[in-house]
């Protein structure tokens, strides 16, 4: 759009207006500045002819030339933030409406976001002098920026006055009160919050739906997502986080389930969303179905970046590097998209999974040099596991030295995992022991370092201390996690721990296993017992408490309960064992099933008495 201004911009807000141009705007000027105002594509070199025009035609405080100023700060707030407040700042008595524009607009960016609050203390101030208070549009802007960084003090401040307004039932500020206590961690206050509002539209369903999700209550996500479906129906925000609580609960079942929902309910505009078809990407590849998350990206209208990274992270999660490179290839060289720091998670760890250490060391120099991405610590931890499990642990701690910053817990703990598995001397682990302890802190520190450190004593016969590192667990409140599996028949999960005993199918199930345990043997099976590093007991003590690990259970009640044919899939919350890895390939055989597992670290595919990881996990 050109307009007919061509009057060279005085320097903002020091305009020098003449006597003649102390009239207000005439009605054909006022309504033609009003209708290029009105244009949702201005320049910002536009806007501030515009801003010329009316500061040589007009008194600033006049009720048609303040209507003007409103507007040309709304189109500034949007593309200048330096420019709009200027304009704001030009004004003795701001009303509402440009307080609320400019701490929205503080609100919404990047690296700002404080000032927001900054003005709206402001605001605060000037209430009395000025007679403005803030209103219903005040509030969600505000306790926006307070849940971005995480203001915990402040928001609950804006809380009280949310209270000592009248405002405490307004639908829209109570949505953005639930979101603001659930980002700052206190869901209960923002469960509350939910359950005591009169009014509640499909956003606040939403909102505690996705204020579960973050916190990793899957389950009761789509609980509340089958409440909502009760009073409202669901939009594309509802769909994407039921799609990830599928991804969450590895529930392929209730994935489908919301999949087809999208196809047959939604309307045409949900169905090609990018990011509703990148999640169904995600949920597919983390349930483990990845003909159907291939089958979803490919079908897409259209992607973007986190389409791309969705379905490499996905082939590298499974271990199928070949894919996840050809994908990147895809994405860099063909479709001639910019890769970020998440694509290159997915690139390193593709590598990581399959050993690959001078392709991993080449994408790490491609994400640094070519792409001038600043590696973080998941790229760290990548290319260092890489170089730790390859056996190469001293090349692994010189990039440790070379870090840009302090590496955390899951590095050293990767190391300690490969000196266990290299057997490197006892010495070397206790170190990288050392420092894993340091960097958890002693609260809430985990067990996985304990257990680590147990096996390479148990690997050197040093039954002594691994009675004192139980002992030293036990001081400390440390327990070790128990494992944890669950399996999916006809819809329905089912959970088992370790020795477990609480199923209701049990005895079928221990009937079953020792079943499986003969055919085992018959082949000339010979357990693993490293797998039992806590165990100081016989051979035969250790064995029986292989035998009662959460997937072997899972597999059998599986197998007990699946048509035959039907893939077995089991999740799992720790790393899969040595001797349970050995039992799943044998148990593909023997039954002639494939069954996937997805541990801590990732997916397995046994079929045929073979695994894609290809023994190297």
């Amino acid at each position: 759009m050109a307009t007919t201004i061509t009057s060279t911009p005085p320097q903002l807000l020091s305009a020098s207006i003449n006597n003649h141009d102390q009239l207000f705007i005439h009605n054909n000027n006022h309504t033609r500045l009003i209708h290029l105002l009105s244009q949702s594509t201005l320049l910002m070199s536009q806007l501030k002819q515009i801003h010329a025009k009316t500061l040589r035609t007009s008194q600033t405080n006049h009720p048609k030339s303040r209507f003007i100023y409103t507007r040309i700060l709304h189109h500034s707030s949007l593309t200048n933030l330096d420019y709009a407040t200027k304009v704001f700042h030009h004004f003795e008595y701001p009303n509402s409406f440009m307080w609320n524009t400019l701490i929205r607009a503080y609100a919404r960016s990047t690296n700002h976001k404080h000032k927001a609050m900054e003005l709206y203390k402001a605001m605060m101030e000037e209430e009395e002098e000025s007679m403005v208070i803030p209103d219903s549009h005040t509030f969600p802007f505000v306790l926006k920026a307070c849940a971005y960084i995480f203001s915990l003090r402040e928001g609950k401040q804006v809380h009280a006055h949310v209270f000592k307004l009248g405002f405490e039932s307004d639908t829209h500020i109570c949505n953005s009160l639930i979101h603001f206590y659930a980002t700052c961690g206190f869901l209960d206050l923002a469960k509350k919050i939910f359950h005591n509002m009169s009014i509640k539209n499909e956003v606040s369903w939403n909102v505690i739906i996705d204020s579960y999700l973050n916190v990793g209550e899957f389950a009761t996500a789509l609980k509340m997502f089958c409440e909502m479906q009760k009073v409202h129906n669901p939009d594309g925000y509802t769909m994407q986080s039921v799609i990830k609580a599928c991804a969450g609960l590895g529930a392929l079942s209730l994935g489908l389930w919301a999949h087809v929902y999208v196809l047959k309910r939604c309307d045409k505009n949900m169905k090609s969303d990018v990011f509703v078809n990148s999640c169904l990407v995600d949920m597919y590849c983390k349930c483990g179905s990845l003909k159907m998350a291939q089958d979803v990206f490919e079908s897409m209208p259209s992607r973007d970046v986190n389409s791309w990274n969705s379905i490499i992270l996905g082939f590298a999660l499974h271990g199928k590097a070949g894919a996840a490179l050809d994908y990147y290839v895809r994405m860099v060289k063909v479709e001639r998209f910019v890769p970020n720091s998440i694509t290159f998670v997915g690139v390193l760890s593709a590598c990581n999974h399959r050993g690959m250490i001078d392709e991993g060391h080449e994408y790490f120099d491609i994400m640094t040099n070519e792409y001038n991405i600043e590696p973080r610590l998941e790229h760290y931890g990548c290319i260092i596991d890489l170089f730790a499990r390859a056996g190469r642990i001293e090349e692994a701690m010189n990039l440790v030295s070379r870090m840009s910053m302090k590496p955390d817990a899951v590095i050293w703990r990767s190391l300690l995992d490969a000196c266990c598995k290299q057997h490197k001397s006892v010495e070397l682990s206790e170190e990288m022991a050392k420092q894993v302890f340091e960097s958890e802190g002693n609260v809430n520190c985990s067990s996985g370092a304990y257990v680590l450190l147990s096996k390479v004593y148990a690997s050197a016969n040093r039954w002594n201390d691994v009675g004192l590192l139980r002992k030293l667990m036990s001081d400390k409140g440390v327990t070790k996690e128990p494992g944890c599996s669950l399996i999916e028949i006809n819809g329905v999960t089912h959970e088992f721990f370790a020795g477990d005993a609480t199923h209701p199918q049990m005895k079928d199930i221990y009937k079953f296993m020792n079943e499986v345990e003969e055919n085992l043997q018959s082949i000339g099976y010979v357990p693993d017992c490293s797998g039992a590093p806590l165990v100081d007991d016989n051979d035969d003590g250790k064995e029986k408490t292989l035998r009662m690990h959460s997937e072997r259970l899972a597999i059998a009640f599986g197998l007990l309960n699946s048509r035959p044919g039907v893939t077995i899939r089991v999740f799992k919350n720790l790393r899969v064992c040595n001797d349970c890895h050995k039992v799943t390939k044998l148990i593909s055989r023997i039954y002639n099933v494939e069954i996937i597992v997805r541990d801590r670290a990732r997916f397995h595919h046994f079929k045929d008495g073979t695994c894609s990881c290809m023994d190297y996990w």
